[in-house]
């Protein structure tokens, strides 16, 4: 399965959420291959060494390298990683104008049928070509979406891009979910947001919520997910709830 995190609003733990759901599939037992399309290398730095990347993403966008060659082991039983360098920013410029441009990561990932149970791909916070490569390419999306006064802001153009990519050229697409993120149960404001969220998203909202953590901002500084950094914290609860709820709305 094919999930593209995704939100075009920065700050929304979109690739906390990608390194974490993507070591809390491998704990499960899910080869598991995340996929990191943001410029910033967020995810990449979170579980390789920058000097170890010889090949990232952006030379498989450019027709220099297949995966076999990007793909890289992170130490993590079951969990591999594509990396991202920050040429990759160069991508949009490139890919403007040209005929399918757009369909250029699903082309690519072909390669790939079979050899991983899941392939989670972490996005920039824009709704440019490698997020719409990334929404062609996937089965389906998750959207984290923090629990402020202006979360819903941009919500509409996101909603609006699903549709257009619905529409031509993959049909199959689906929201799996929409993920409550920063949450902070001891604020009326949470609360009200995550009611508006509700009345927005109905039954994709996902049941579990993940709260404001120190330990979650930390994990990637040591380069660890938040299973390994912190595993009695609320963080890593949270999250691995989370993952039991992706693999059960998967099946």
């Amino acid at each position: 399965m094919i999930i593209t995190i995704a939100n075009q609003k920065g700050g929304v733990g979109k690739t906390t959420t990608a390194i974490n759901l993507a070591a809390g599939l491998a704990k499960k037992g899910k080869k598991t291959l995340l996929m990191d399309m943001d410029p910033q290398g967020h995810s990449t730095l979170t579980y390789i060494n920058p000097g170890d990347v010889e090949m990232s993403n952006f030379d498989i966008f450019m027709n220099r390298a297949a995966f076999s060659d990007v793909i890289m082991k992170t130490g993590h039983e079951n969990l591999f990683i594509s990396p991202a360098k920050i040429s990759l920013a160069k991508i949009e410029r490139e890919l403007i104008g040209q005929i399918e441009g757009h369909m250029r990561l699903k082309d690519k990932m072909d390669s790939l049928s079979g050899q991983f149970d899941f392939i989670l791909i972490d996005t920039p916070p824009t709704l440019g070509l490698i997020t719409v490569n990334a929404f062609v390419a996937a089965d389906s999306l998750i959207i984290p979406i923090q629990s402020s006064y202006f979360s819903m802001e941009g919500t509409d153009d996101l909603i609006e891009t699903i549709e257009q990519i619905k529409r031509r050229p993959n049909p199959m697409l689906k929201v799996l979910g929409v993920l409550i993120t920063l949450y902070d149960k001891r604020t009326v404001l949470s609360e009200d947001v995550v009611r508006k969220i509700k009345d927005t998203f109905g039954d994709l909202m996902f049941n579990t919520f993940i709260s404001k953590n120190v330990r979650l901002e930390e994990a990637p500084a040591y380069k660890k997910s938040i299973f390994d950094y912190a595993p009695n914290s609320t963080g890593a609860s949270e999250y691995m709830h989370f993952t039991e709820e992706v693999l059960d709305r998967a099946r």
